[in-house]
C-alpha cells in the first residue's frame, strides 16, 4: 500500500522542517523576548517600537512575509545571508520570515506572563537601586518564563505547521514534497495526506505534552 513512498526522500523532507523549527525556534525565543522588553520598556520610543512591529508583522500573513523576505531581500537586494546557493539561501530566509512572524506570539505571551508578577516585586527592586535591566532580567523574566511555558508551547507548535509556507519560496521542506507527491500519485492521494498528518503529529505531539508538564512543574506557586 505504501510501496510508492520508496521513490521519496521522506526523511530529509521532515529533517529540513525540524531543522526551521528548531532555529526559528531559537531566534523567535530571543527577538521575541526583546520585543517583551521594549513593549514594558520605560523609554516612550522602544514602547512605540514594540507596539508598531507587533501590531504590524501579527496582522501581516505569514505568507505575505515570507515571499516579501525572498523578493526584498534577496532577488532586489541581492543579500544571501551567509552565501551558499539559492537552497541554502531559501532556508535563511525561510528562517528570518519565520522568526520575524513568531516573535510578535512569543512577545504577547511574556508580556501576559510579565503581568503576572506582583508590581511590588520591581518596585522593591527598583528602591535596591537596581536598573530596569537588572530588574528585568534578574526578577521579571524569570518568574515569567516560568508562567508561560504552556503559552510558549503553543507557539512553537504553530511554528512547526507553518514552517509548510516555507515552501512559498522554494524551500523542500515536508509540504513541499507533499505537493510533488500529490501531483505524481494523484491515485493514491489520501494515503499522501495521512503521511504527511501522520508526520506532523509526530512531529508536534511530543513537544505539546513534554512543554505541558514542564509547565505544571515549573510553574510559580501564588
Amino acid at each position: 500500500m505504501f510501496d510508492f513512498l520508496d521513490q521519496y526522500d521522506l526523511w530529509d523532507a521532515f529533517w529540513v522542517t525540524i531543522k526551521l523549527t528548531i532555529y526559528s525556534g531559537i531566534g523567535s525565543l530571543i527577538w521575541g523576548t526583546v520585543l517583551a522588553a521594549m513593549r514594558v520598556s520605560p523609554v516612550p520610543v522602544m514602547r512605540a517600537f514594540g507596539t508598531t512591529y507587533i501590531n504590524t508583522v501579527r496582522n501581516t500573513p505569514l505568507t505575505v512575509i515570507m515571499v516579501a523576505t525572498s523578493l526584498g531581500l534577496f532577488q532586489t537586494m541581492q543579500i544571501e545571508l551567509g552565501g551558499g546557493d539559492s537552497s541554502e539561501t531559501g532556508f535563511r530566509l525561510a528562517v528570518l520570515a519565520l522568526i520575524a512572524y513568531h516573535a510578535c506570539f512569543v512577545c504577547e505571551s511574556l508580556r501576559s506572563g510579565i503581568n503576572t508578577v506582583p508590581v511590588g516585586q520591581a518596585e522593591a527592586a527598583r528602591a535596591l537601586g537596581l536598573s530596569f535591566f537588572q530588574v528585568l532580567t534578574l526578577i521579571v523574566l524569570p518568574q515569567a518564563f516560568r508562567s508561560v511555558v504552556a503559552p510558549l508551547a503553543n507557539v512553537l507548535i504553530a511554528l512547526t505547521k507553518n514552517t509548510t509556507v516555507a515552501a512559498a519560496i522554494g524551500v523542500t521542506e515536508a509540504a513541499a514534497l507533499m505537493s510533488t507527491m500529490v501531483e505524481n500519485e494523484s491515485d493514491v492521494i489520501l494515503l499522501v495526506f495521512a503521511v504527511f498528518a501522520f508526520g506532523f503529529i509526530c512531529l508536534t505531539l511530543p513537544v505539546g505534552l513534554l512543554l505541558g508538564w514542564v509547565s505544571k512543574r515549573v510553574a510559580v506557586k501564588r
